[in-house]
């Protein structure tokens, strides 16, 4: 069962990825954010279907809001008065959605919750995927490509390393299977995509930031991915969904993305030394 689940992993991957380097190589920035929206749709359906199971009116609600945050910062992201105003009226807003929507009182704070962190998380971590691709000039989709490296390589990193090497449990209430051999694994690999990004596809990238941008964002990325198996597992649920084939769900692919993404635009935005 195993090595049929790694198979069809690889078909997958095999497929994707040349279609997502067609999107940030030879698109414009605009097709590779509709791709992310896309995407974005799908992953709101599925965490707005473990918070509100049964209330379609609600995940309707929550998948426009997480829209909505994308398209916020898609176009006003660089306007201090539309994020400040974003940051109070989301969570007023996901009150009085739950108000309307009362259900049990006893999930309550919970939903109202989610219904603000949700969009945040999901929306505003895809959109920085996009910001990448267009706001770091001709090193856009090298950052891009970085983004993914990280994700990519940490949890194929982590995966073999625990595989092979796993021995002590990583966080074992919240993922079973995980060990600290695996966690290190992942950061080692995230390590070596870093150092070939600076060599090949993000030259602009000094190489003691891209080691330190591996070790940081690797090892975020990895604490999202256990976020999210905290939320499935509170949820009562093994995956988010099942779209993709050998891989669940959309946010079980990128849950640890959404957050090595993040932290690559921050450092675009903060530290990076552009040429």
């Amino acid at each position: 069962m195993a090595r049929s689940n790694l198979v069809t992993r690889l078909l997958t991957a095999l497929v994707g990825i040349p279609t997502i380097v067609v999107l940030i190589y030879v698109g414009p920035p605009w097709g590779w954010a509709l791709f992310l929206a896309v995407a974005l749709l799908v992953g709101a359906i599925e965490f707005f279907g473990m918070t509100h199971p049964g209330d379609r009116v609600s995940l309707a609600i929550g998948t426009a809001t997480s829209i909505g945050v994308y398209a916020v910062l898609w176009w006003f992201g660089k306007d201090a008065r539309v994020l400040v105003s974003m940051l109070f009226v989301l969570p007023t807003f996901a009150l009085l959605a739950t108000l309307l929507r009362l259900g049990a009182n006893e999930t309550t704070g919970m939903r109202a919750f989610a219904m603000a962190f949700g969009p945040l998380w999901v929306g505003g971590g895809l959109v920085t995927l996009a910001l990448l691709r267009r706001d770091a000039g001709e090193s856009g989709p090298g950052f891009v490509v970085l983004a993914l490296v990280l994700s990519w390589f940490s949890d194929t990193g982590a995966y073999f390393a625990g595989r092979f090497l796993g021995k002590h449990k990583l966080y074992e209430a919240v993922s079973p299977k995980k060990t600290v051999e695996g966690a290190l694994g992942g950061l080692a690999a995230a390590i070596v995509g870093a150092v070939v990004g600076h060599y090949f596809y993000v030259r602009a990238l000094p190489l003691d930031h891209a080691i330190i941008l591996a070790i940081v964002a690797g090892g975020i990325g990895q604490a999202g991915d256990l976020g999210e198996s905290m939320l499935k597992r509170s949820f009562g649920v093994k995956d988010s969904g099942g779209i993709v084939p050998g891989h669940g769900g959309i946010l079980d692919r990128i849950d640890a993305l959404i957050v090595t993404s993040a932290f690559t635009y921050l450092y675009t935005l903060w530290f990076w030394p552009h040429p």
